[in-house]
């Protein structure tokens, strides 16, 4: 039987609690899971590829899991899944507006490659409202950053944000 590989992409600036809880439970269901960290210039990063595959290392060697890999790519995700061999995307969906734009990438996904298939994990609920666009918001207006990412990562945010400056008059 050959190795069950699934990739989960996305741009983790920052990577949030919400990612680590898909990390691991997607971990469970592959024999191995490859985190694709990828560039997406159109989400205007708080931080490069580089610091952004730093901090998901980090991330993934606290969550204690031996089958999952970081890998950097800036290709078309079919591509990518491709030549690392994957049968699965893992993709995780917080609330309906999700679904509707991961429920038409899907569609496309699978007219590039038939035999890569989707699976979508729900968020836990008490992780559903956080998306990483947010979490940048509430950390350049002074918000504390705290209930949505791991301390390490907060503290990359609070150092981020003194580099770059703060938003708002208050």
């Amino acid at each position: 039987m050959s190795e069950r590989v699934g990739i989960y992409p996305g741009t983790f600036d920052p990577v949030t609690l919400g990612h680590a809880d898909i990390i691991r439970r997607g971990a469970k269901l592959v024999d191995r899971l490859i985190i694709g960290v990828t560039t997406n210039p159109s989400k205007n990063p708080m931080f490069s590829t580089d610091e952004r595959l730093t901090a998901v290392k980090r991330e993934v060697a606290d969550l204690g899991l031996g089958n999952v890999q970081i890998v950097g790519f800036n290709a078309l995700l079919m591509k990518f899944a491709r030549a690392q061999g994957a049968s699965v995307i893992i993709r995780g969906l917080r609330a309906v507006a999700d679904f509707e734009y991961e429920y038409q990438m899907a569609g496309m996904n699978q007219q590039l490659d038939a035999d890569i298939e989707t699976v979508f994990l729900m968020a836990d609920v008490s992780l559903q409202p956080i998306a990483s666009k947010l979490v940048k918001e509430i950390a350049l207006f002074g918000g504390d950053v705290t209930p949505f990412v791991s301390e390490n990562v907060r503290n990359d945010i609070v150092r981020r944000v003194e580099m770059i400056g703060r938003q708002g008059d208050y």
